[in-house]
Parts: C-alpha cells; structure tokens; sequence
C-alpha cells in the first residue's frame, strides 16, 4: 500500500456528547493532514450497538462543521471505496480478515461459556496472578460459524516496541499480550480489530490518539503483524486536564459538550485557536492564531508529552479577543442575538459598550438578567440624595448644573458619543467634572455605577436624555 500521501482520521463513537478532547484529537489530525495535502477522514466506530446514542452521528458532523473542519469523506460524504464510513456498514470487511487470521491459524471460536471464563478469572484471583485468556486456550477447537466470539491467537510472546512521534521510543512486555476478541458473537468486530482493518483499508498513515491507548498497543501491533500489515504512525496526545492540572478534565470540572460552547456564545474561531494551544506549543509569544495561521504554524514536534490544561479564563480571553476583531455589524448581531427580546436600536447603539465587560453571550444575558442594562430599556427609579456629589454641602447644588447641561444638550446633535462630550467638556472642566457628570449619570442611569454619562445620553438618544434630566431637576426641587 503506498503510504507517502498523509491520511489522518478522526474515529468517534456515537455513544453522546462530544468531548473536548475529542474534538482536540479531530483538529491535530486534520491540521497535519491539510499542511501536508493529505486526507482527513471522519469514521464512525459504531460497533458497540447497546451504547450508541441516537442523533450522535449528526451531532458529531454539527460539532466539527461548528468549529471549522471538512473531512475528504465520512458518513455525509461517502466514498466509493469505503462508503459512508460507518463500521456497521463494513461487516464484511472485518469478516474477510478475521478469516485470512483463521486460515493461518492465528484466530479460533471462543468455545467457553461466561460462567466457565468468570471461574477462570477467580480462580487467577485466588492464585494471585494476573488473568489471560492465552492460558485456556483450547488445543483443538470447532470450524467458526459466526455465532461465537471470534479471538485473536496471538503468534508470539514478546517484547514490543515502537515509536511514537510525541513521546519516542515505547516498549511493553508479554504482560500486555493476550487472546483478545476480534468479533463478537453478533456479528460486530471488536474496537481492537476493527480500526486496525480500517486504518488499513483506508491507507491511514498517522493515527492520532490519547494515552490510554498506549497500554494496549502491544495487542494492536501483534495483530496488524499477524495480518502482515504496515504499521501507521502513532503520535500520542497529552491529556486535556482540569484547571488545577492535577487530573484529567471531566464533567465535574466543566467539561461540556462542544456545542454548548456555541450556545454560551463562544465563537468557533476562538475555540479552534483554544483547542490548538492545549498541548501544542509553537515556541512563540504568539497567542491567537487564524486557521491559515495554524495550517502553517502546527508540528508533531511541538506537542507536548504533559497535559495542557482547560483554562476557562483564557478560552474567555481569547474569545474576547475574537469578539472586538468582528466587524461592527457582526458585533451588533452578536448582542441582538444575545437578547433578543430587547429593543434592537438600544441594543445596536449599546452594542460597544456591552462588548468592553463581557466574554461571552452567556455573559450578556446574565447581565441582563441582573438588571445591568436596565437603564437602556426600562423606567428608572432611584433615591433623590443619589444626585448629590460627594464634596458637595447640600443636594440642591446639582439642580443649577444639570440645568446648564439641559440647556447644552438641547441644542445638541446626539450623533454619538464625541458630540454628546463635546458639548458639555468645557462646562465640567470649568465647574467641576465630578460636580457636572456625576448627578447627570445617576440623573440618566438612576444608578452609583454605570457608563459614562456621555455613553448613556447617546444610548438613550435626545427626548429621552432630556426628559430624564428634568425628572432629575423635579426630585430635586421637592427636596429643597
């Protein structure tokens, strides 16, 4: 089989959400085969029928699309040669192997029953010593008629090594060699059989993949040698680990389906760049990387052997980023899309600053829900001794000067905020900033924090911005 073309893939099992690690695995391998012109399969490894989940294929083809990877082909986009890429689909493919192992020798009917196995296990138990089907092999054993388990003979006891692009030269023992099965009993291959046949039926050259997979790689090498096959490549991921980098990322610590990042308002740019810089570094200061960025940037050699971890502040920084590099008209949609049951002129002319204090949409609505933006939308209310300047003696000495910049603003253009402030700057450095801005921002906010005044009046627009001085100047006159 010629190997010089790079073919990656990424293998999910359709059994639910789609983990963040996954989806790290999916973007290394399509990186490293789109730099080098290859092919980027997606495979659905639906062997395991009692655990699949219906709607996941869909909904793994949604969370790559979301973040921004194609595939060559998959199950949207079969191939003539391997179809839709489902294993399920492939039955006879894995049969007409197991069958070349059979008729060298090298695989044989399970004759035992899982009572007669569960005594085996107990009685090693009991011994002390680790349990392997090898020792119970059967030393004759009937033709294969497809209703039993079919497990792999393995050929020979030995030390294993190979090489990993990640973490070097590896080496396990016997220990890890034993008489796995390769087809089960209704039909359907095994994990360890069937994407060795798949990687090489589809010409798959580097593989992808977590740790956990390196203890069992004695077991895959002894069958793709058995099959007389070429060995891929290996490169072995670091673990995607909790913000404390003490274990692995799991739902207690956050970990969530990839698409409930799209709901909270995360952008794909921004979690493809995320997900690069978790175990990958480029050995730059550089932080925010473009896809094309990335294509030209990413190297097996610079993925780390430690786990990265999931830093929600930084993902959050990051987004950030993404969110102020989006055109005007993006962010405004953004916002709309945030709060939708808001007025949609407010929300485009407050769209900037919603933008300067949140990350993410999530954020935007949890604002609202707090009532942050209340000022822009609803009636206000608020304690009149609010309006009182704190180096001044008595309230009323707010009413002359939200009088004067009544005066100013009603001959005022509200194009935006620079007119808005250049009306009145010279008032306020004359009389005083903290004495004029001051009760105008409670006066049109009713609140001790909020935006500058020069932000709320253009936010509000003229009528408004006026009326609720007026109302100021009215609370004030009752006070004195």
């Amino acid at each position: 089989m010629d190997h010089k073309k790079v073919i990656t893939r990424f293998a999910p099992s359709p059994t639910g959400f789609l983990h963040i690690g996954g989806v790290r695995t999916a973007l290394y391998a399509w990186l490293f085969a789109r730099q080098n012109k290859g092919e980027f399969i997606l495979r659905i490894e639906d062997t395991d029928k009692s655990r699949e989940v219906e709607g996941s294929i869909q909904h793994i083809i949604d969370s790559l699309q979301w973040i921004g990877l194609d595939w060559d082909y998959g199950p949207d986009k079969p191939s003539e040669q391997f179809g839709s890429c489902l294993q399920s689909d492939r039955l006879d493919v894995y049969k007409k192997y197991a069958e070349k192992l059979i008729e060298k020798g090298m695989a044989y009917p399970d004759p035992y029953t899982n009572e007669e196995v569960t005594a085996f296990r107990e009685a090693a138990q009991t011994e002390k010593r680790p349990f392997l089907f090898r020792n119970h092999r059967p030393e004759t054993f009937d033709t294969w008629d497809g209703t039993q388990p079919l497990r792999f003979k393995v050929p020979e006891i030995k030390r294993y090594e190979w090489h990993d692009e990640v973490r070097g030269d590896l080496s396990a023992g016997e220990e890890m060699l034993d008489d796995i099965i390769i087809i089960k009993a209704d039909g359907f291959p095994t994990y360890n059989f069937a994407h060795i046949v798949d990687d090489n039926e589809m010409g798959v050259t580097h593989v992808m993949r977590g740790e956990e997979f390196i203890s069992s790689t004695p077991k895959f090498l002894s069958i793709i040698d058995a099959l007389e096959i070429v060995r891929p490549t290996f490169a072995t991921l670091p673990p995607i680990m909790a913000a404390d980098g003490k274990k692995k990322l799991g739902k207690r610590d956050g970990a969530k389906d990839i698409l409930d990042y799209d709901k909270d308002g995360y952008l794909p740019e921004a979690m493809l760049n995320f997900l690069a810089l978790i175990g990958w570094n480029p050995g730059t200061e550089q932080e925010l990387f473009t896809k094309d960025e990335l294509l030209k940037s990413f190297s097996l050699d610079k993925i780390q052997r430690s786990g990265g971890a999931f830093n929600t502040n930084k993902l959050d920084w990051i987004n950030k980023e993404y969110l102020a590099k989006m055109s005007p008209e993006a962010q405004v949609q953004y916002v709309l899309s945030a709060l939708p049951e808001r007025d949609a002129d407010i929300l485009k002319k407050l769209t900037p600053t919603i933008l300067e204090r949140i990350h993410t949409a999530a954020e935007i609505h949890e604002a609202n829900e707090a009532g942050e933006y209340r000022w822009a939308f609803d009636t206000i209310t608020y304690e009149t001794n609010i309006l009182q300047w704190k180096k001044d003696d008595s309230i009323s000495d707010a009413l002359p000067r939200l009088e004067a910049v009544r005066e100013l603003l009603s001959e005022t253009d509200f194009t935006n905020t620079d007119t808005i402030k250049s009306a009145i700057w010279k008032y306020a450095e004359e009389t005083g900033k903290g004495e004029v801005l001051w009760p105008l921002r409670v006066a049109l906010s009713g609140e001790a924090q909020s935006p500058d005044p020069f932000t709320l009046a253009y936010v509000l627009g003229k009528e408004e911005t006026l009326l609720r001085i007026d109302a100021a100047c009215d609370k004030i006159k009752k006070c004195v």
